[in-house]
């Protein structure tokens, strides 16, 4: 009975302090941080970049054709390969994959709309446009993501 009482006070005490975890994020020191390690590969890897108002750069290898306009419930057609900086493989698609443009992340949202069909895009997005201080599956937190895009549809 003793042990039983000292187990849960022990993970009373364990649970209240992990709870106390304070949130050091802030999304506006991240970004600047990001830009910074953005600037420096770009200016390492000899990549000719423009950076969006929003803090997205991006580099057009082909603008594509047509005129789409482009709403949150535009469903798009991609091949896609998704890379960190030291340039690991996260995500990659094997066949086209179809999203709605408005449940991409920010990054995507705003470079996407940046070409037409057919077009292919490099995206270099900082974590406050991705995921932010959240780990993904082979993303670690605050992590800049390096996307090539390829747009095979837009509608």
């Amino acid at each position: 009975m003793l042990k039983t009482k000292i187990l849960l006070v022990l993970f009373l005490v364990v649970g209240a302090f992990s709870s106390c975890k304070k949130e050091n994020y802030d999304p506006e020191k991240q970004l600047a941080a990001d830009d910074v390690l953005i600037k420096d590969f770009i200016a390492k890897s000899s990549i000719v970049a423009i950076k969006h108002s929003k803090g997205v750069y991006y580099q057009i290898i082909s603008p594509g054709t047509g005129s789409v306009n482009y709403t949150g419930a535009t469903q798009v057609t991609v091949n896609y390969e998704g890379r960190l900086l030291n340039g690991s493989v996260f995500d990659k698609s094997t066949t086209a994959a179809t999203f709605s443009l408005g449940g991409l992340i920010a990054g995507w949202q705003i470079g996407i709309p940046l070409i037409q069909k057919g077009g292919k895009i490099r995206l270099l997005i900082p974590s406050t446009l991705a995921y932010m201080n959240q780990v993904r599956t082979g993303i670690p937190e605050n992590s800049v993501l390096d996307f090539t895009i390829e747009l095979t549809n837009a509608q």
